[in-house]
């Protein structure tokens, strides 16, 4: 009885999880797009601190696709790398801690 309800607590926990690494993405992308359009109107934009700490809390996916869409960022190599490298690390982390 007391693995059921570990695993089951790892289950919920891996379900909140998920949502969170779809909300964050999604929300990166996003962030991306708008600064991308302000870049373009001369607006107050997002810092790059900001879009950098989007990659480091799990949006690396949807920065990368946000660089790539709007093609925003493209001309500073280290977005890349840093996005990149987050992405590695987060794949790694997942799969070590899943298949431990």
């Amino acid at each position: 009885m007391k693995s059921f309800l570990c695993y089951n607590k790892l289950g919920v926990f891996m379900r909140y999880l998920y949502y969170y690494l779809i909300i964050i993405n999604v929300l990166s992308f996003i962030i991306y797009g708008i600064d991308k359009y302000k870049a373009i109107i001369n607006k107050w934009r997002f810092s790059e601190k900001f879009l950098l700490l989007l990659g480091l809390v799990g949006g690396s996916v949807g920065s990368l696709l946000g660089m790539i869409i709007f093609r925003h960022k493209t001309k500073k190599i280290y977005f890349y790398i840093f996005n990149i490298l987050m992405l590695i690390i987060y794949i790694w982390g997942g799969w070590i801690f899943l298949w431990k």
